[in-house]
């Protein structure tokens, strides 16, 4: 099971800044139905990895390995926020252009 959070968090952080790429690019298509899907699905893609991370750092507390956490909690915490900063920049980058767009 553990593994399963370590992965499933660097998967669904992927997917998160794969959404949000996706989402500039259909821009760029002119293909820009749907585009708040895209945006929320990133959000929460990004918000469900960062979950997983404290689920697995709360499993080190509670099987008392706090050499373990000790170790990884500082890369952890520098990988969280670069995965929440770059989410909101592109998304908010998407929400910019698509809100541009419908102005003119």
């Amino acid at each position: 099971m553990v593994s399963f959070l370590i992965f499933g968090s660097l998967v669904l952080g992927l997917i998160a800044w794969i959404l949000a790429i996706v989402n500039l690019i259909r821009y760029k298509n002119n293909r820009r139905q749907h585009w708040p899907t895209f945006s929320i699905l990133s959000v929460a893609a990004c918000a469900v990895a960062l979950y997983f991370q404290l689920v697995y750092s709360s499993y080190l507390v509670n099987i008392g390995d706090l050499s373990a956490l000790m170790d990884t909690i500082g890369t952890t915490a520098n990988a969280a926020a670069i995965l929440l900063i770059v989410t909101l920049i592109l998304n908010g980058l998407t929400l910019i252009l698509y809100r541009n767009h419908t102005k003119k």
